[in-house]
């Protein structure tokens, strides 16, 4: 427990945990905003008060991001899973081709909708092993006629990520950077379109952010739902109809938190040594052990276990008890996963791995 806030560390894959400092400026401001005697929870979103909140959330993720100026910041809801199908609605625009590449489940997912609209083809795919590594591959690999190429870029259940990014000529790139974005600095121009939910290091469930490249807009069917029209939201700044207002407004003010404390730049530091730390007690560890390949290992997805999958339960139960919570793996793999989002400090890394040598000891 963190004794000085009365605190867990909540290690789960999402929804996270958020910065403190952030959520207690919003408590202060929760029912009177900036002095205007209302809560962003009940003020029109077409207020000069929202427009600004909204303006002010792209505005400053695009500076933490250098997202260029022909690229569209989109706040949109549905999470992730409903861009598995807004992505193919808009980008199968030519040949009705897209090349995925499955490194984990929600990538299969991904393909699974996209298969909905239009030739899908699966170019590589971890599956076989388990998806404890990222296939390599070039730009070879790809249809030459394809509309897209779709990647998952961090991997939460397996805990892998991209350690490159894959060349794909003048094939717009596509990118679900729902568990890293934020993390660690990326180029935007690699990608036509980048998507992430919100709930693993932008802020609260309930908005999601699309980047998307402008030449890649206007190209639905006609029997494409207005809702899923990326063109629509761009072109209505986000509020073709009433946005997620509280979940934009703690995505702005973590975006502006970012931008004063040294930008994504300072947070890929922290998270290299939290993940570093961590890390290299485990593959010392004589009890736990990480089943993904050493260079394809996530930076916010730390997953291990012990070969016991009583003494994983009994790991998970006992770290509970101090304050050390959602270390469980996926249901559907078991053994025990740390996420160690942006908002995780690097005292929640110490703690579990005191812990963790604590259990080791007793556990031999």
């Amino acid at each position: 427990m963190n004794k000085t806030n009365n605190r867990v560390f909540n290690f789960s894959a999402g929804p996270s945990m958020l910065p403190l400092e952030v959520m207690e400026e919003i408590a202060a401001e929760l029912t009177d905003y900036n002095g205007c005697g209302q809560s962003v929870m009940e003020m029109s979103h077409r207020s000069a008060e929202f427009e600004k909140i909204i303006g002010d959330a792209e505005k400053n993720l695009r500076e933490i991001m250098n997202i260029p100026d022909n690229y569209k910041v989109i706040f949109v809801q549905g999470g992730g899973t409903l861009q598995f199908a807004m992505v193919p609605l808009n980008l199968l625009r030519k040949s009705k081709k897209a090349d995925y590449i499955v490194t984990g489940a929600w990538a299969k997912k991904a393909v699974e909708e996209a298969k909905k609209f239009g030739d899908i083809k699966i170019v590589a795919s971890s599956e076989a092993e388990n998806f404890t590594f990222i296939p390599q591959i070039t730009k070879e690999d790809f249809r030459t006629d394809a509309d897209y190429v779709h990647i998952t870029l961090n991997n939460t259940i397996y805990g892998t990520k991209f350690p490159y990014i894959p060349e794909t000529g003048d094939i717009p790139l596509v990118a679900d950077m729902s568990s890293c974005i934020l993390s660690e600095e990326i180029d935007v121009t690699k990608f036509g379109l980048i998507y992430a939910g919100a709930q693993k290091n932008i802020g609260p469930a309930g908005v999601t952010i699309v980047i998307i490249r402008e030449d890649l807009l206007g190209f639905t069917s006609n029997e494409t739902p207005t809702y899923l029209d990326y063109k629509i939201h761009a072109d209505n700044g986000s509020m073709y109809n009433t946005p997620p207002c509280f979940a934009v407004y703690a995505a702005g003010e973590i975006f502006k938190k970012i931008k004063e404390t040294g930008g994504v730049r300072a947070l890929e530091k922290i998270n290299k040594e939290k993940a570093k730390k961590l890390y290299t007690y485990i593959d010392q560890s004589s009890l736990y052990s990480c089943p993904v390949t050493v260079k394809d290992r996530s930076l916010m997805n730390v997953v291990f276990i012990t070969g016991d999958k009583d003494l994983d339960k009994k790991f998970t139960a006992e770290s509970k008890a101090e304050g050390l919570i959602n270390l469980s793996g996926h249901r559907s793999i078991g053994g025990m996963r740390a996420s160690i989002y942006n908002a995780m400090p690097m005292e929640g890394v110490e703690k579990l791995v005191e812990f963790m040598k604590k259990f080791e000891a007793e556990n031999k």
